[in-house]
């Protein structure tokens, strides 16, 4: 039998045990958390690409049916039967409402659907964020060489002369 005076209790760890837990722990966490960063840059990139490819595949639709892009000639002054005329000079708003609104052949913009006005809307609902910037707005130009400026707005770029169409981050 072991006399009282030789008997010890172990009441918790060691400074050496807990010190090596933690250092276990920070390098797990060092090996984790870069690997949770590059999964949302993936996601990011991945929402980038498919809004893109999204908004290029109704641009496209909209250029076969009217010889011409979105943006390029005025939405604004049509007559409609069904629904309510929709203004947009040439440019930004007129890009967007020649998106998201029925048109005619012409490219004016109406919100309800008659014989004249057929064709879309391409968009069921606002612009697409830009997940690479910070909105949803447009730049449209009509230069014929679309490049990013030193103001970028953080939504999206077009050009109503060659459709191309990216993001302004």
């Amino acid at each position: 039998m072991i006399s009282p005076e030789k008997m010890t209790f172990n009441r918790g760890f060691t400074l050496v045990e807990l010190l090596i837990v933690v250092i276990i722990l920070a390098i797990l966490a060092a090996i984790i958390v870069p690997q949770f960063t590059a999964a949302t840059d993936d996601a990011t990139q991945s929402a980038y690409d498919s809004n893109v490819a999204n908004m290029r595949a109704a641009i496209d639709l909209y250029r076969q049916q009217h010889t011409s892009y979105p943006g390029a000639v005025a939405s604004s002054g049509a007559t409609c039967g069904n629904g309510a005329p929709v203004a947009g000079a040439i440019g930004a708003a007129a890009f967007v409402s020649q998106l998201k609104n029925y048109t005619n052949t012409t490219g004016l913009a109406c919100t309800g659907t008659d014989a004249e006005f057929r064709f879309g809307p391409y968009l069921k609902d606002d612009l697409p964020v830009n997940p690479l910037g910070t909105n949803n707005t447009v730049t449209v130009v009509s230069t014929g060489v679309l490049g990013l400026t030193s103001g970028n707005t953080g939504g999206w770029r077009f050009d109503s002369v060659t459709g191309e169409f990216i993001g302004d981050q």
